[in-house]
């Protein structure tokens, strides 16, 4: 038996789902029921945090479990966490917890499932062993273990929809996540889609519904059009950070085109590329730096994965 206690925290998604009779999936499965009879030697103390879908979950909904993941690495006699979560934001609250909590003492290992409790392809049970082998390596970090691998947090995206090996990095790049505790709960920060052609009409509402800060979804490298660079600058002329990122899947994003609406007029207007992350993570970090008072240099560096100068205290005001 290994020394300590796992601190399992369940969450809902298709991981604790079973199918109703109108052919729809709903989680309805404790931690408890999820872990029967796959850790016998563990001794598991079992946290329901939440019971939801996860493409339900709010930024409250995420400090919620990040806040519980920290109350149980700080317990006496922890040996690991387990989160089990939801696919569909999976990649956002797993960053969110290894951005707030740091390196944490015990793995925390996050996982979740493709296919419902009772498909008979049900990958849960294999992710969940390889999770808990994770938790028993007694390596210290935040993990995703899923589809038989283990995955770093930084760049982590779900690619795929029907593959149990659903996720994958946008880039395997070395990187220095930043340690920032501050609360997101009270934060609006919204992802503005720029498909080709588009105009300034979503991401002007973002602004007009008091966004804190802005993520685009951008084409190619982090391109757009000339009348979204125009609404970019605006933005960030009144105190809204903004974060280009890409609907490309995969690769390094280099702000490099020009004609008035390519990446470097963005970033001309003000606007930090995220060479890295994918939407939904920049979403996060960029949360996670305006709820900790970071400022533009900080944002900069932690976007590009490089240790950011310490930030002072008390916290430093925002500098766009």
């Amino acid at each position: 038996m290994s020394a300590g206690h796992l601190v399992v925290i369940a969450t809902g998604g298709t991981i604790a789902s079973r199918r109703s009779p109108d052919g729809s999936s709903a989680p309805v499965l404790g931690g408890s029921a999820l872990l029967h009879g796959l850790a016998p030697d563990d001794d598991v103390r079992v946290v329901d945090a939440l019971a939801a879908d996860s493409a339900t979950f709010t930024l409250a909904d995420m400090q919620l479990i990040v806040d519980a993941v920290a109350r149980a690495v700080e317990g006496d006699g922890v040996r690991g966490v387990l989160v089990l979560h939801g696919t569909d934001s999976l990649e956002e609250t797993s960053l969110l917890a290894a951005i707030q909590v740091g390196t944490p003492p015990v793995p925390v290992v996050f996982t979740g499932a493709q296919f419902t409790a009772d498909d008979p392809a049900s990958d849960g049970p294999d992710n969940i062993r390889v999770a808990l082998a994770a938790t028993r390596a007694a390596v210290p970090g935040v993990w995703v273990a899923f589809g038989g691998r283990i995955l770093s947090t930084w760049g982590l995206a779900k690619l795929t929809t029907d593959r149990a090996d659903a996720f994958g990095h946008a880039r395997r790049d070395a990187a220095a996540v930043p340690h920032l505790p501050g609360d997101v709960s009270g934060l609006r920060v919204d992802v503005v889609a720029s498909p080709p052609g588009a105009d300034d009409l979503h991401l002007r509402a973002s602004v007009a519904a008091g966004a804190d800060g802005i993520v685009l979804e951008a084409l190619g490298s982090g391109n757009t059009t000339p009348t979204m660079v125009g609404a970019v600058r605006d933005a960030v002329a009144a105190g809204i950070p903004v974060v280009v990122s890409s609907r490309v899947p995969r690769g390094l994003l280099v702000p490099s085109y020009g004609g008035g609406g390519g990446g470097a007029d963005l970033a001309e207007a003000g606007a930090l590329h995220s060479p890295t992350l994918r939407p939904g993570q920049a979403r996060i970090l960029l949360a996670a730096l305006l709820a900790s008072g970071a400022d533009r240099a900080f944002l900069a560096a932690a976007l590009a994965g490089r240790a950011p100068d310490r930030m002072s205290a008390p916290r430093r005001s925002l500098l766009w």
